[in-house]
């Protein structure tokens, strides 16, 4: 799905259950306070790298993590994941579908830009 840093849609409702029921994935939500990188939460949550990359990729699909990438001085890359929402919330429209409302914290104008820098990066 592709996402825009200016305002994103809710996503896909089974995406958002999947990750929500995974212990793993809320573990990872729990942790992240603060930015860090994959081997971080791997450490913090005491899950095998693989495993939080898989994790942090479902979360990331469900747009609850987003993905932040840092330019080192010495030329490469890292990639910090931050949670990207304050809350989730179902409800029933006027059809009585279920729908999903996920509520995003304010970005500070650097975060806009940093988002946008990252869109474009990935060609999306």
């Amino acid at each position: 799905m592709a996402r825009s840093p200016f305002g994103e849609g809710a996503p896909d409702l089974q995406v958002v259950l999947d990750a929500l029921d995974d212990p793993d994935c809320r573990r990872i939500i729990k942790t992240l306070d603060q930015p860090m990188t994959a081997s971080e939460i791997s450490e913090t949550c005491d899950i095998p790298r693989s495993t939080a990359y898989r994790k942090l990729e479902l979360l990331s699909e469900a747009s609850l993590v987003d993905e932040r990438v840092e330019v080192r001085s010495d030329g490469h890359h890292t990639s910090r994941y931050v949670v990207n929402f304050a809350a989730v919330t179902l409800g029933l429209d006027d059809d009585r579908d279920i729908e999903i409302t996920v509520e995003r914290p304010e970005r500070s104008p650097d975060e806009r830009v940093a988002a946008l820098w990252e869109e474009v990066r990935k060609g999306t």
